[in-house]
This record gives C-alpha cells, structure tokens and sequence, in this order.
C-alpha cells in the first residue's frame, strides 16, 4: 500500500497537516524491547517546528501519545500505535490556495490524481506527515543500536549520524568534517553543521533570504557504521536501491548520491576501485568510495550517502500560477513555512536510515539467519 514502508518491519502513516492529529502504525516489531515515550519524544523534538529562529515559528510541541503495543515499558509484539495531535493550526491561510495551485506544490498533481484534495497546508504532502517516520526511527535505532534483530555486529551496534554540509551555495570544505561527527557535534548550532564556522555562514543565508521572503535548500549526508557485511539484497531490493527510496519519498528531496557518487563518473576504475585488505582478522577496504555497498550489499564499511533538498516551495513572494480552470492568476505565499527545510530533515533521514536497515536486518534472518562474521 502506499502509505506503508518495509516488508517485515513495516511503517504506515496516516494524517494530515491540519487534520486532528498524525500518527504512526509499527508493525513486526520484536516483542520485549524496552521502550518509553520519553525516548520517542527526544527524537521529534529535534524534528518540530518552533525549535529556533531559522525555522517555521508553528508552535507544536509534538506531544506522542502511546495507543498501543506496548505494556510495562515494553513492547509486546502487536502492532504499536502512536499519535501526535495537531494543535496550532491556522488554516484559513490556505483560504486563497483552495482554487489556485501553489508553484512547485503537489496542488495540481494531487488533483489531478485524486479530483479533490486538502489544501490546508498540504493535506499528505506536508512535512508534518513526516512525524510517523521519526517516531518509527526511533524505535529501529534502538534494535540497531542493540546489535540489530538477533544478530551481533564487531561494533556492538549501529550507529547512523546526519548532519548538513551544504545550503544554497555554501559548502562545508570536505576537510573540516570529522569522520563520524558526534551527536553534540551536529547539534551545537541549529543548521547542523559540525563545522562551526561555515554553520555560522548558513545561518547568515537562511536568515537573510527569509527577510526577503525567499527560501533556499541544501544538502545532508548521512553515514552508518557498525553495519556488517551481507546485508541487502543483489537485484531489485538493492540496499541503496530501498535507501534511495526512502530519502526520495521525502517532502523536498531531488537528489541521492552514494559513496563517490556523480563524482565518481569523472574517475577511472583504477582510480575508482575499492581494493580489498585484511586488516584486524576481516576483510575491509582500502578505501571506500563504493559507501559501504557492493553489489547491492554491505561490505562492512561506514554506509556515507548524501540528499539533496529544493528550496522551500512556499514563498513570501507574489508568483504566477492558475487556478483549478486553467485561467492565469497570481498567488501570494502565505503561512507559516521554513525558509529552509534542511535542518529539521536531519533526524528524518537518520530516521529512514534506521528504517531501511531494521527491515533489511529482519530480512536477512528470516533468510539466512544470524550474521556469519
């Protein structure tokens, strides 16, 4: 179904952005694992609006409420069931987008689908639906941050870190970034850049086109180590092939690079290669430009991926559009919107990181059981 991710670990969202309420439905989660609210809620306060002056100033305090499958602190292996209310909502800002369609917006599209839709403020297509999937992620960071689904890795655990490295055209010089950046790191300021300095810079840009009435987008890179070789799949369910699908079915996203990436089609194999060494009684890599895939599997080495985020569609600024007949109009932006989506997206792509792997980590015990390493 469409609004159901994963095939053994599943996630279904549902709600609107001024609907009632979002939520989440987790299903095939182990039973016994200790969970509480409070653990939920760390990870959507890092996601909500309001959090700093660079973001919407929507006041949620994104409260998660706990419907189901779990009982005494744990879960019990029914599906788990979390709701989030809807408590700021200001709709008849949307009034005028009723009939005309915002530039850039999924207004025409999801009329043309369906004949009818929720224009306030997006109905579906709004971040705000994002909301399910952080607080599905936290629960499969917790499985991979145990050792995953019955299995163990060298590391003892997964560990999956986002963080920004470009808005507009600022970019972190490649140098500056450690090579796996702490939680601390990544939230000392709130763009999420570890690099103090180019962080300042695109806090200056985000602030100055939103003065202007503007938006701009940026990009995130994500890396995972603690991933052991063998997970993934070699065809269609390729593990970069589903991490691909799941940062590109976020609001926003045109663009995913693996490992070299686009860069990489500028080398030569001899360049390219990955060579293979022992090291430490395993088998690693000299270098690393395949991201910790080969083949549509892991190889043990840190997963590095990067997103790229459009500009925030919503504008405070008048643009030409039409309305739902055809008949040319102009629209002026309004709401409450980020001039800047990228530092709420962080903990979302770290989110269906952990999501892609817990499913492909259940997937691959019921298939060949636990890791060999």
């Amino acid at each position: 179904m469409p609004n159901t991710f994963g095939k053994v670990f599943t996630v279904t969202t549902w709600g609107e952005s001024h609907g009632l309420a979002v939520g989440v439905v987790i299903d095939g989660c182990p039973p016994r694992l200790p969970l509480e609210a409070a653990e939920i809620q760390a990870d959507l306060d890092r996601r909500r609006p309001g959090q700093s002056d660079i973001v919407t100033p929507r006041k949620e305090d994104d409260r998660v409420e706990i419907l189901a499958g779990i009982f005494e602190g744990r879960t019990t292996g029914a599906p788990i069931s979390l709701l989030v209310r809807n408590a700021d909502q200001r709709s008849g800002a949307y009034d005028e987008m009723r009939d005309k369609f915002r530039p850039s917006h999924a207004d025409y599209t999801y009329q043309a689908k369906f004949g009818l839709r929720d224009h306030r403020g997006g109905g579906r297509s709004s971040a705000r639906e994002t909301i399910g999937r952080v607080a599905a992620g936290t629960i499969a960071k917790k499985l991979l941050a145990l050792g995953g689904v019955g299995a163990t890795t060298a590391a003892g655990g997964v560990e999956i870190r986002a963080y920004l490295t470009q808005v507009h055209d600022i970019v972190a010089p490649a140098e500056s970034l450690v090579a796996f950046p702490t939680l601390a790191d990544v939230e000392a300021t709130p763009v999420r850049c570890p690099h103090r300095p180019t962080a300042e810079r695109m806090i200056e840009r985000i602030k100055a086109v939103r003065s202007e009435g503007d938006s701009v987008g940026g990009i995130i890179e994500c890396r995972v180590r603690g991933v052991p070789p063998g997970l993934g799949e070699p065809v269609f369910d390729r593990l970069e092939a589903d991490l691909a699908k799941a940062m590109l079915s976020l609001p926003a996203t045109k663009g995913f690079e693996i490992g070299s990436g686009f860069a990489g089609s500028r080398q030569r194999g001899s360049e390219h290669n990955d060579v293979f060494e022992s090291r430490d009684g395993h088998i690693r890599t000299v270098t690393n430009r395949s991201g910790g895939v080969q083949g549509g599997i892991s190889n043990g080495e840190e997963i590095v991926f990067r997103v790229a985020f459009k500009p925030t569609a919503t504008i405070l600024q008048s643009q030409r559009t039409v309305d739902r007949k055809g008949r040319e109009t102009e629209l002026m932006g309004r709401g409450r919107h980020d001039p800047c989506v990228v530092p709420r997206a962080v903990p979302i792509v770290e989110a269906m990181t952990a999501l892609v792997l817990v499913d492909h980590w259940m997937r691959q015990n019921a298939q060949v059981g636990t890791f060999r390493v």
